[in-house]
């Protein structure tokens, strides 16, 4: 069975979630080989065969000295040597960008956002805002595919993987961009956005820069917590946390929307959720038109209600 290679995302050492979801996905077109660039691919080797993975190519971490051009090299050069039946990434805006110039290497084709993959490589993307479903494929090449996080559930298949030690001769070009200088972005005690099995998002219904009655009910889901555009736009909270077209794409297992109408921009973010709540005191908000439970009310007044219920459940 032809190995799938998987770029593995991962922060001080811990797989993120997002990298179990690819080892699933690629366990339904071959054999996944985790790739992993930096230290501690030794600690993560149970992680990672936990979910399917029969190898981890561990690579050095000079490539992450670098911007994104080596780790192109580094996985167009594995999918070559090991005859891959595909590369697998996260849809993250850097590992677009690999995925990119890794077909360009390979002479092959790139998908990207893709929400699902079937058996023989065929891939589901949802476009225009969600409103449209199409599938497409590579037909010429080692299919390089990157995923949206939250788009294919994780499920264990424990393997036994091997670690193997790999390094690839990086082209000047490849080495042209060097990063000088890491900022560590702080970390609260809420699941990053992206990848949040649940998301409350506030609008401007939300009236002011307190996000309180936001936070209290992501707080008592263990949600994350976002914003639509007209929040951010009005500074009410900060942009790396802005859902839609123009901010980040979110796809968790439940999306509540408090206070945000539903315009097309934000739908282009979320409308890939599963579960859709939302509450908005205008019946005609179009929010309600993608809602699979909507409340016609006060958000200050149904939000914590709610949060309150759910903290006595709990």
């Amino acid at each position: 069975m032809a190995e799938v290679l998987v770029l593995v995302d991962h922060v001080d050492g811990e797989v993120k979630k997002v990298t179990t979801e690819l080892l699933t996905a690629a366990r339904r077109v071959g054999e996944p080989s985790a790739v992993w660039i930096g230290d501690g691919a030794e600690a993560a080797q149970a992680r990672l065969a936990e979910f399917g993975a029969v190898k981890v190519y561990a690579a050095s971490a000079e490539l992450n000295d670098y911007v994104v051009a080596p780790k192109a090299e580094l996985l167009a050069h594995l999918a070559r040597e090991k005859s891959a039946a595909a590369v697998l990434v996260s849809a993250t805006p850097e590992n677009k960008e690999v995925a990119g110039r890794a077909a360009v290497k390979l002479g092959s084709g790139v998908l990207t956002d893709v929400v699902d993959l079937t058996a023989d490589l065929v891939a589901e993307h949802s476009v225009f805002g969600g409103a449209v479903v199409t599938h497409a494929r590579v037909r010429t090449g080692v299919p390089v595919v990157a995923v949206r996080p939250n788009s294919v559930p994780a499920e264990p298949a424990p393997a036994q993987a091997e670690v193997e030690q790999v390094s690839v001769e990086l082209s000047a070009a490849a080495t042209a961009a060097r990063v000088v200088e890491r900022v560590v972005q702080e970390k609260g005690a809420r699941p990053e956005l992206t990848e949040a099995a649940i998301v409350v998002s506030g609008g401007r219904g939300v009236g002011s820069d307190d996000f309180t009655v936001v936070e209290n009910l992501a707080d008592a889901l263990g949600a994350a917590v976002g914003a639509s555009r007209a929040a951010v736009d009005s500074g009410w909270y900060p942009n790396q946390f802005q859902v839609g077209q123009t901010g980040k794409t979110v796809s968790p297992n439940l999306y509540v929307a408090l206070g945000i109408s539903g315009a097309i921009q934000h739908r282009a973010g979320m409308q890939t959720s599963k579960n859709i709540v939302a509450v908005n005191k205008d019946p005609e908000a179009p929010i309600f038109e993608l809602a699979d439970f909507g409340v016609v009310g006060d958000l200050h007044t149904v939000a914590p209600q709610l949060t309150e219920e759910i903290n006595k459940r709990r």
